[in-house]
């Protein structure tokens, strides 16, 4: 007799959601993909993707697509904005041995979510639906009714499902209605994105990915390929606490910020600017039953050094690997482990260094700022210790952690 397919729902198309998608269709489940909007969000948010999350999205069949509509960068760089000097600059080639991938790809997020949705259209037993939001879901041992609701006509429909998982962000209805805590802090100051058409490759002598250390403000200097492939820049900046949105994204505070990296910057070179609230908040369980979370509504960061996205890429590929164990009779503490790993990893890899990075550069106090430039040079003058710093910058070291945690 023929095992019954089972089914997951996955709640939002984020690209966690449709990595996690297409990595369940892979494996032979029946995959229901919900998002709520009928659009999909192209204003800047992450775009930065380690080498650990680039040998996943392969495994899933579109890295090749997301480096064509990317940019390969193989260096990123520490400055000092207040001596405009370079402080040290790390080469991923030095893990050649450890990854196929020795660099970082730089694509935007709503690019990944079109190449993913793309890919799950190949498969006969996924299905995508867009303006269907899921506001509750209740469970027994057979399964998961799901309560979703009709963006354009506000109607009602009950999905059944083997398994459900959370991809619907940082707001995430179903960890709500969970009950599933969100422990953490949202920080005082905000942070402001300009994306610009300005070359600062070209003005400043930078590589694709820039941290910029400042006693008086810090920012970060990124560059992607954007929509047209002509290539544009996001320069990332904290407000002032006690700065609107308003005065924050006024033609003056653009220009003030951006002239303070570099003078030739020009306004009408300025072509997106947005503000954003910034967390680190981690779930208190990644799994409540069969229902499990991943991406941001299980996990936020600040998007220094770019580990939200890959994370959730990883939180993918693992829950693909436990739903299999699922549907094999695994017992409960195998299952389990999604939460144990996930969890553990995100607390210990991702919200650590993600402060760490945001702390390095904001530092003020001047023996304390001179201390954390002197050890990137430091770090850049030693192989072996640079080496270990891109392992764990890039993830490859949280992925090998996570395989001994049984």
């Amino acid at each position: 007799m023929t095992a019954k397919q089972l089914h997951v729902i996955v709640s939002g198309a984020g690209p966690v959601g449709a990595v996690t998608a297409i990595a369940l269709a892979q494996r032979g489940f029946r995959v229901t993909l919900l998002e709520a909007s009928h659009r999909i969000d192209d204003s800047p948010r992450a775009s930065t993707l380690h080498p650990s999350t680039l040998e996943y999205l392969a495994q899933v069949g579109i890295l090749d697509e997301v480096i064509r509509q990317g940019l390969v960068a193989r260096y990123f760089q520490f400055w000092d904005r207040d001596s405009r000097t370079r402080v040290a600059q790390f080469d991923h080639e030095l893990l050649k041995d450890d990854t196929p991938y020795p660099f970082v790809v730089q694509t935007e997020q709503h690019k990944i979510v079109r190449i993913g949705l793309d890919k799950l259209a190949q498969y006969p037993d996924a299905t995508f639906r867009s303006g269907v939001r899921v506001l509750e879901a209740s469970q027994d041992g057979e399964g998961v009714s799901v309560v979703t609701e009709n963006a354009d006509t506000g109607g009602r429909e009950t999905l059944q499902c083997d398994y459900l998982v959370a991809c619907d962000g940082g707001r995430s209805a179903l960890r709500k209605h969970l009950g599933v805590s969100f422990d953490g802090h949202t920080f005082p100051e905000r942070f402001t994105v300009l994306t610009t058409l300005h070359d600062f490759e070209r003005s400043l002598g930078c590589s694709y990915r820039n941290y910029l250390a400042g006693s008086q403000e810090w920012a970060n200097l990124f560059k992607v390929s954007g929509d047209d492939m002509k290539g544009r820049w996001r320069a990332v900046f904290p407000t002032r606490e006690s700065e609107t949105d308003e005065e924050a994204l006024s033609d003056a505070a653009v220009m003030t910020r951006l002239s303070g990296v570099d003078p030739s910057c020009r306004l009408e070179d300025v072509v997106h600017r947005n503000i954003y609230n910034v967390h680190q908040r981690v779930a208190g369980k990644f799994r409540v039953g069969r229902i499990f979370l991943a991406g941001d509504s299980s996990h936020l960061n600040n998007p220094i050094g770019g580990l939200g996205l890959n994370c959730g890429v990883h939180d993918a590929l693992e829950l693909a690997a436990t739903l299999e164990l699922a549907r094999e009779g695994a017992s409960e503490h195998d299952l389990d482990r999604y939460d144990r790993r996930r969890r553990t990893l995100n607390v210990q890899f991702v919200q650590e260094q993600t402060i760490n990075n945001k702390k390095r550069l904001e530092e003020k106090d001047p023996a304390a700022r001179a201390a954390r430039l002197d050890e990137l040079r430091a770090i850049e003058a030693d192989p072996v210790r640079q080496r270990q710093f891109l392992l764990r910058s890039s993830l490859l070291a949280s992925v090998a952690q996570a395989r001994t945690i049984a």
